[in-house]
């Protein structure tokens, strides 16, 4: 009996050996990055939704590079030493397919394929069928074009472009290059492809004329979107496909009621999670994985990766935060720097040009002008002048700084850590704190360091 995640006796075989001369790059190809992630990882991770029994990438040109930036361990990695065409690529990892099943053959350049397109793929041919996608282009040039019957309209052979009749050049319909074929088939037709062409290359297409040979049954599924096939060959491809990319990611996101100031002025390099009413201005960057809640409002120019705002935060702009977490009704910026370990509490305020690294804020603290805050755990009601750091670093080792609950620390304040600033302490400004401070006293160190005890803080009148 078949469970619901049983493998599906599909092998998915990517190729990825190409030198990409185009690209001018020391940098294999595949390797080019398209929304924060590689060409290959786009294909990679398309392909996993499919729940394929194997997924194999051929990799030729910069292999050990190609396989040491993936490093993944689940791939199975087949060399094509020469390449010599689409066909010589899979023969090369004809002994990794089973007797029975099927293969889908994807590509590493080609990044946007949407995974319900190749389902689509996968529920149309049957076992004893081939499958092709096709698309129809306005300037088909540079690609394989399908020509079929003129009566029955089936496939007859696919042409490559400098192979083609001038003809069959204005053939608008073309072939994407990803296929899903028996096993069976391929075994036996993989042995019979030459490369008596004018590329001297071994064609993958050749085996459609096989295919038809055998009176096979060619089903063709064509996609939804036309850049879902397109390939990278060159910096200029690569940067529009990037747009699209970013322009598809930002009506996701509008769909789902999120407000952008701008949808052509946004990049999303990672996953980028958001709740309902919550707003983002222009030229914001987003990496790794970013959740924003209810309410959150990002302004202009924001970097964040790896962080999660909570509801009603407000990120002002000019913000740069990384691998931190925001509590409820923050208020961040302009112009501050979270780095990474830092948590704030509900309703923190990291002010203008003050830069958090590995601490952690209480509820209602501030720092809203011009301060360091590193390895430091800041209590509840804090006030963190400005001008005020904490000198966590001797040269050798990092220390931390602990602020307890109501600390008032008056601006141009440094704090020589390891120190505890006890609760409720007022640090006069402008002083230099090298020990720990007693509860609820004026400790200031201007000539000297000195404690009153009974002092009373001012209050507003």
């Amino acid at each position: 009996m078949q469970t619901q995640n049983k493998k599906t006796g599909l092998t998915i075989i990517i190729l990825a050996a190409g030198v990409g001369k185009r690209m001018k790059s020391s940098k294999a190809k595949v390797l080019h990055i398209l929304g924060g992630r590689t060409l290959l990882q786009h294909v990679i991770d398309t392909s996993r939704e499919l729940n394929p029994e194997k997924i194999c990438v051929v990799i030729g040109h910069c292999g050990d590079q190609v396989k040491q930036e993936i490093n993944d361990q689940s791939l199975c990695w087949v060399r094509q030493e020469k390449q010599l065409g689409t066909g010589h690529a899979l023969m090369q990892a004809q002994h990794e397919l089973t007797d029975d099943g099927m293969t889908l053959i994807l590509y590493g350049d080609v990044p946007l394929i949407h995974v319900e397109t190749l389902k689509n793929l996968l529920s149309e041919v049957r076992d004893n069928q081939c499958g092709l996608l096709t698309v129809n282009l306005n300037d088909p040039s540079g690609y394989g074009r399908i020509v079929r019957d003129t009566k029955t309209n089936e496939i007859t052979s696919i042409v490559e472009h400098k192979d083609a009749s001038e003809i069959q050049r204005e053939i608008c319909e073309v072939n994407t290059g990803i296929m899903l074929i028996p096993n069976k088939y391929l075994h036996r037709w993989l042995p019979k492809l030459t490369n008596e062409n004018t590329q001297g290359e071994y064609y993958l297409t050749d085996v459609i004329a096989l295919a038809v040979k055998e009176n096979i049954q060619i089903k063709i599924v064509q996609p939804e979107y036309i850049y879902e096939v397109l390939g990278v060959n060159d910096k200029k491809q690569l940067a529009e496909l990037e747009r699209i990319y970013q322009r598809e990611n930002a009506n996701e996101l509008m769909e789902k009621g999120v407000g952008l100031a701008d949808p052509a002025r946004i990049d999303i390099r990672g996953r980028l999670h958001c709740d309902q009413d919550v707003s983002i201005d222009i030229n914001c960057i987003f990496e790794g994985v970013v959740e924003l809640q209810n309410g959150v409002k990002i302004g202009a120019h924001c970097f964040l990766k790896n962080v999660r705002v909570a509801s009603n935060s407000t990120i002002q702009p000019y913000s740069h935060i990384e691998s931190a977490e925001i509590g409820h009704d923050c208020i961040i910026g302009p112009f501050a720097r979270i780095r990474p370990g830092t948590k704030l509490m509900k309703a923190v305020h990291v002010g203008n040009f003050v830069e958090v690294k590995n601490s952690q804020i209480g509820k209602g603290s501030k720092a809203n002008h011009l301060s360091y805050l590193g390895d430091t755990i800041v209590g509840e009601n804090v006030n963190v002048g400005a001008g005020t750091i904490t000198c966590n670093y001797d040269g050798a080792n990092k220390h931390q700084t602990i602020i307890e609950d109501d600390v008032f620390i008056g601006s141009d304040t440094q704090l020589i850590a390891p120190i505890r600033i006890s609760k409720g302490t007022t640090i006069g400004a402008g002083s230099t704190i090298t020990r720990d401070t007693p509860e609820n006293a004026l400790t200031l160190s201007r000539a000297k360091q000195i404690s009153i005890t009974g002092w009373k803080r001012p209050k507003k009148s």
